[in-house]
């Protein structure tokens, strides 16, 4: 899409605002499946960062739907818009100097790459919740692999839609067999790492 009539605003460097709150800016983008454990795992680094006295949002799929993208279903072009809009939110979070976790399925691959150039020079982490199909169906935390194997949910990923998993992603968190906590651990470290001044 062209943008005509419209100019960017040039503000004051980012760099001051991210000195003020004693952090450097980081985005880290949580892919799987669906029960792969995304949102836990977002919920603890939170918990975690911010008990380093890191200030960080999540931003949560679910969460996203009921307000900036209350409008998409679940055509792959809407779940491309849903994923842009994610990263746009994520990366003016990030101006800000907030340490931004992103927690959608992001099924494709080309869309997760977006993702990564929309955050232009802003560290940026492609993180995998790498969790088996059978123990994402196993939890089945909100009961919609049940109802997508019964023919009651359209287009549900792992089931009647695609996912793509990472080739080479930055950080590969497992979660069957661990705590949501020893899975978060090596998420809070690298953005430890990440966000140092």
């Amino acid at each position: 899409m062209i943008i005509r009539d419209v100019t960017w605003q040039t503000f004051a460097p980012r760099e001051p605002r991210w000195e003020r709150l004693g952090q450097r800016p980081a985005i880290a983008w949580l892919t799987g499946l669906p029960g792969a454990g995304k949102t836990s795992i977002a919920d603890a680094a939170d918990r975690g960062l911010a008990a380093h006295g890191r200030h960080v949002f999540v931003l949560d799929g679910d969460n996203l739907r009921h307000g900036l993208s209350r409008d998409l279903g679940f055509s792959d072009a809407d779940r491309a818009e849903n994923m842009r809009r994610a990263a746009e939110v994520a990366r003016l979070m990030a101006e800000a100097g907030l340490i931004v976790i992103v927690a959608l399925i992001s099924p494709s691959r080309v869309e997760r790459a977006g993702a990564r150039a929309v955050a232009g020079t802003l560290p940026f982490l492609e993180v995998f919740v790498d969790t088996p199909l059978p123990v994402c169906e196993a939890r089945d935390p909100k009961g919609l692999y049940a109802r997508a194997r019964a023919g009651q949910v359209a287009r549900f990923t792992g089931v009647s839609a695609y996912y793509e998993a990472p080739d080479a992603p930055d950080l590969r968190l497992r979660t069957d067999g661990l705590t949501v906590e020893a899975s978060a651990a090596p998420l809070c470290a690298a953005l430890l790492r990440l966000s140092a001044v």
